[in-house]
C-alpha cells in the first residue's frame, strides 16, 4: 500500500514552522496549500510575484488573473502583496525564503535533484527550480518512489539533467521518507508508508542508505 498524492502533500506540511516563508512547487507540492495545519502562520511565496496565497479556490470561484508559477488559479489573503518576478527572485536568492517544497524526476542519494528536463522532449522552461534550491535554506522533495516502469526514481546517481547537486534535505515519495544530510554522509530512511515493509522498500530504491526508524 501506499500513500495517495494528498497523504505525501500532507506528510511534507509535517516540514512547515509557524512563520515560515514557504515556495511549493508544481504538482504535488501545490497541495500542500490546502494542508497548512490549523493555527500555523505560513507565507507562501510564488516565483512570478505574490507573497501570501491562499489555498485552491472552489470551482466556479475562480479569478484567472490571480495564478501562481505554475499557472494554477489561486486565492489572495488580506495580507497578499504583489510586486515583480525581479523581486521575487531577489527574495528567493537573498536566503529569505525558509523551506522550498518541490516536485522531482530524480533524486540521488546524495541529494541531488534533477526535476526540470528529460532529454528529446519539448519543455516549458527550467522555471524558478535551479534559484530555489540554490538560495532557500531547506529543500523538501516529494515524487513517487517509481517510474511507471518500475525503475527506481531515488538512485545512486541521476541520470537526467540536474537542477542541483546536494540541495535536498528530505525526500518523501509514496512508499518512504528519506533524510539526506547534504555533508555527504548520505540518506536515511525514517518513515515507512501505512502498510509498507522495509524489503519492499530495498528491492524498489537504488539508492544507498541507512535505516533509522521508530
Amino acid at each position: 500500500m501506499a500513500w495517495t498524492r494528498e497523504q505525501m502533500a500532507a506528510r511534507a506540511a509535517r516540514e512547515l514552522r509557524d512563520g515560515f516563508y514557504v515556495n511549493l512547487g508544481i504538482g504535488i507540492p501545490t497541495l500542500v496549500a490546502n494542508v497548512i495545519p490549523q493555527g500555523m502562520t505560513v507565507t507562501l511565496q510564488s516565483e512570478n510575484g505574490m507573497l501570501g496565497m491562499g489555498p485552491f479556490p472552489y470551482e466556479g470561484e475562480e479569478d484567472a488573473d490571480l495564478i501562481n508559477a505554475g499557472k494554477q488559479t489561486i486565492t489572495e489573503l488580506p495580507q497578499t502583496s504583489y510586486f515583480s518576478s525581479a523581486d521575487s527572485f531577489a527574495m528567493i536568492r537573498g536566503g529569505h525564503i525558509n523551506l522550498s517544497i518541490l516536485g522531482g524526476m530524480q533524486v540521488s542519494e546524495t541529494g541531488d535533484l534533477a526535476n526540470w528536463m528529460v532529454p528529446g522532449k519539448m519543455i516549458k522552461g527550467m522555471g524558478g527550480a535551479m534559484d530555489l534550491v540554490a538560495g532557500v535554506k531547506r529543500v523538501v522533495v516529494v515524487m513517487d518512489h517509481c517510474e511507471k516502469s518500475g525503475e527506481s526514481k531515488f538512485r545512486q546517481i541521476c541520470s537526467l539533467p540536474l537542477t542541483g547537486k546536494g540541495v535536498v534535505d528530505l525526500l518523501v515519495t509514496d512508499l518512504a521518507v528519506f533524510e539526506i544530510d547534504r555533508k555527504g554522509s548520505g540518506a536515511t530512511l525514517v518513515e515507512l508508508a501505512d502498510g509498507v515493509t522495509l524489503d519492499e522498500i530495498k528491492a524498489k530504491t537504488e539508492a544507498t542508505f541507512a535505516v533509522r526508524l521508530g
